[in-house]
């Protein structure tokens, strides 16, 4: 493995460049990964809401076709982080997106609950394992001075998919009997893609050097250094070969001393955030039906709603760097709790559009603040773990959520459903004020 001062040296002079037109293909080919990802999460949504009715499911089997997604999405995002701190950031991405895409497509044959259960658990190995390795490996380029808005702006692309999924529902999955088989086989793409990534993208120096690939660190910031115009004269960096980190010490190493506040930190983050998110999100489109709107005019409703959300990351993403990572996520959170509350208890088609817009624009402003704050807490060769390992945790949440959502519908309807996920939120605005800031402060920089 490198020395410190070799991955210093790297670090140093990727920080020091301009963005420039490779940066925006490594951002672009991330980011589409990334719609494609939120495409297959937010379809999910709108065939809960047809399969229902055409296989007379019950509220608990319904809830389970997203819940055994996240069971996936859990473990795929532990195992994420430690592969593609052992094994790269690159491969893992590529080999993720070919899982989910597959599975996804596969999804559009099945002709009963259980094979669509096991194959949502083998999308949500893919989806999990994806999310977190795309946000440290486009951390890892981003140079300091903006990397928390290249990372907002690679969370909007979020917004650009979950778009594309209310617009297949909207018009495929109401289309005919097999809508959602249709829906299904579009969320195949990502297997395509999986492709273009594996080749098309250089490996993140950051992790190159970490690992004491010294040579092939500089080639790739040479070439970044070309493109933006200028020469580096920094000599070869001397390599120190020691064994790298096993998986467990990786893991461990997350709660020692000095990471175990970060750890904690974060973990009730993504933990609130995902509670509430995939709860009221997921569940929108079945709501309002519940609430008396046929299935075209409940997706209309949910496809304006997410449309809110590319406001809210660009708002993030300006205030991520005016602000700070910490005060932007503690504000949209907080607006994300007064807007659950509002949501729950509006009645009325303007009401219910407007507080769902209001949810969509702060909740996906927050989420774009919390992938941009993640990766930052830890250093190389720690940070895709401990990005993984928060977003597993935070996935536990996802499983429950959608699981909790029939009982608490029984109980008190839409109004205590979510006043409790706005508590949810509010639970992670007290953790959110507890973050380190590091705007401007160089990747590993403790």
């Amino acid at each position: 493995m490198t020395t410190s001062t070799d991955v210093a040296r790297i670090a140093d002079r990727l920080d020091a460049l301009p963005f420039t037109r490779r940066h925006g293909r490594v951002l672009g080919g991330s980011g589409l990964g990334w719609a494609l990802d939120a495409m297959d999460v937010g379809l999910i949504s709108f065939v809960i809401a047809a399969l229902a009715a055409q296989w007379h499911l019950a509220p608990t089997e319904a809830s389970w076709i997203a819940s055994a997604g996240f069971v996936g999405m859990a473990i795929g995002a532990s195992l994420g982080g430690l592969l593609a701190d052992r094994f790269g950031r690159r491969h893992v991405f590529a080999l993720t997106l070919l899982v989910y895409g597959l599975a996804t497509g596969a999804s559009a044959l099945v002709g009963g609950l259980a094979a669509l259960l096991v194959l949502r658990f083998v999308v949500g190995l893919g989806l999990g394992a994806e999310l977190p390795v795309a946000s440290t490996y486009v951390s890892e380029f981003a140079p300091a001075r903006m990397r928390g808005r290249v990372i907002v702006f690679l969370e909007a692309f979020w917004a650009i998919g979950w778009t594309a999924a209310a617009v297949i529902g909207y018009l495929v999955v109401p289309a005919s009997a097999d809508g959602w088989r249709w829906a299904f086989a579009l969320g195949a793409i990502p297997a395509a893609y999986a492709l273009i990534v594996r080749w098309g993208l250089p490996e993140s120096p950051r992790w190159l050097a970490s690992q004491g690939r010294d040579a092939e660190a500089s080639a790739i910031v040479r070439d970044f250094e070309a493109a933006a115009g200028r020469v580096s004269l920094s000599p070869a960096p001397v390599i120190d070969e020691h064994g790298t980190p096993t998986q467990r010490t990786r893991v461990r190493a997350l709660w020692a001393p000095r990471l175990r506040g970060r750890t904690a930190a974060l973990w009730v983050l993504w933990f609130c955030v995902n509670f509430s998110y995939y709860g009221a999100f997921i569940w929108i489109p079945t709501i309002l039906v519940s609430q008396g709107y046929d299935l075209v005019r409940s997706f209309g409703f949910t496809l304006i709603i997410t449309l809110a959300q590319l406001p809210g990351y660009a708002v993030a993403a300006w205030l991520i760097e005016a602000w700070g990572r910490r005060a932007t996520l503690a504000t949209f959170l907080a607006g994300s709790a007064v807007a659950a509350v509002f949501f729950g208890t509006a009645s009325g088609e303007v009401a219910i559009i407007a507080a769902g817009m209001a949810l969509s624009f702060f909740n996906l402003g927050a989420w774009g603040a919390l992938y941009a704050a993640t990766p930052e807490t830890y250093p190389t060769p720690l940070r895709a773990t401990g990005s993984g390992w928060a977003a597993g945790v935070g996935r536990i949440a996802s499983i429950i959520a959608p699981l909790s959502v029939p009982p608490l519908l029984g109980w008190g309807g839409a109004p205590l459903l979510f006043v409790v996920f706005a508590a949810f939120f509010a639970v992670a605005v007290v953790a959110a004020l507890t973050l380190r800031e590091q705007r401007g402060r160089a990747l590993d920089e403790d």
